[in-house]
């Protein structure tokens, strides 16, 4: 099936005795084992399955093209998952632009665990030369946050290949319509489900895919099963419900990035804008070799500094200013504001997250904000 399809259908796990058409929200959090003392409705208890999230776990797979899915409460818990199935000792090379939280992680959570490179992941060559005999993974994050990069995911599979490596790629910017690392050859896909899965700003969650299932994979599910980090059933229903629209929405926010990344491009106060889907863009090309479109993040430099920066985000009327991204709103934020003061993001760069508003309200929004 098209992934249009396969987003409405393959969740339909239940059928239910009155009918439903949409999944029924199952809340029990612990099921009736039958008289040999298994469990004949597939379901223990719901730290370790409950049939919402099998759904959305199974929508996902097939979306990813993956042999499972494991699904979390948040993006992070999902990235934190992976660093804890780990072997202690072990060394990761990660992107230089690398999402905030998850590089935090790293830093103040497994700095006594494993060991870490950020390096840019745009030069193969550089790459090589990080990998070590303790090297167990390379972390890929594509398109990147907030910089926009793209990473070759095949060729950098074929690298992993060549070593031995582990290849997880962070794909949330992308989401499953635009980009499946797995098709690539990456081993793992996460996803801040969050964001464009989730795609309304309301509900908080996180997923890993696997190509395949193996002994990495089980020290994940161990994670997720006895850890317990998982979704509510009610997170999962909302999930499922927006990834029926997902196909239809990532057009919407697609059409509207590049007319404002094309916009902007030319404007007098922005330095530069970093959007995959401009032909100015240094990997613009890689980006159309394995997206199906360019996605709905931008960034931009606005030409002053911090101080300007801020101006603009503080002079907005459609857009808000917030963090987060992929709802159908519109978002904006002075991003290094966000991440603190180690961060290494331009003072002056404000990220994006293009909405499902008309596009010309949001050009007249920002060319206001602009000549503020």
């Amino acid at each position: 099936m098209k992934p249009e399809t396969t987003a409405i259908h393959a969740l339909n796990l239940v059928k239910s005795a009155t009918g439903d058409v949409t999944m029924p929200i199952s809340l029990s959090t612990t099921f009736l084992r039958g008289e040999d003392g298994g469990y004949p409705g597939g379901h223990m208890y719901s730290r370790v399955s409950n049939p919402n999230r099998s759904a959305l776990e199974k929508v996902i797979t097939e979306l990813e093209f993956g042999e499972d899915t494991c699904a979390f409460s948040s993006g992070n818990t999902a990235g934190m998952t992976v660093f804890q199935a780990l072997k202690v000792g072990s060394h990761i090379i990660c992107p230089d632009d690398m999402y905030w939280g998850l590089k935090k992680q790293l830093l103040t959570i497994f700095q006594d665990s494993l060991t870490f490179d950020f390096i840019d992941l745009t030069d193969l060559a550089e790459i090589e030369s990080f990998v070590k005999s303790d090297t167990a993974m390379i972390w890929a994050e594509t398109p990147s946050n907030p910089l926009l990069k793209i990473t070759d995911i095949k060729a950098l599979a074929k690298l992993c290949k060549k070593h031995n490596l582990m290849l997880t790629v962070d794909s949330t910017f992308a989401s499953p319509i635009l980009q499946n690392p797995i098709k690539l050859g990456a081993d793992i896909v996460m996803h801040s489900t969050t964001k464009y899965i989730g795609g309304h700003s309301d509900v908080l969650g996180g997923s890993l895919t696997t190509a395949k299932k193996n002994e990495f994979w089980e020290r994940i599910i161990n994670v997720q099963q006895t850890g317990g980090a998982v979704p509510s059933p009610f997170d999962c229903f909302l999930l499922l419900r927006s990834i029926k629209t997902l196909a239809y929405r990532i057009k919407g926010h697609c059409e509207n990035a590049i007319k404002l990344a094309v916009y902007l491009e030319t404007h007098p106060k922005v330095e530069a804008v970093y959007y995959p889907g401009l032909k100015s863009h240094a990997q613009y090309e890689i980006a159309k070799k394995q997206m199906k479109d360019f996605g709905g993040m931008l960034s931009i430099l606005v030409k002053g500094d911090a101080t300007a920066a801020r101006k603009v985000v503080n002079s907005v009327k459609i857009f808000a200013q917030a963090t987060s991204l992929g709802g159908v709103e519109s978002l904006i934020e002075h991003r290094a504001s966000v991440e603190g003061p180690d961060s290494k993001t331009p003072q002056n760069l404000i990220r994006i997250s293009v909405g499902l508003e008309h596009i010309d309200d949001l050009i007249a929004d920002l060319e206001q904000a602009l000549n503020a």
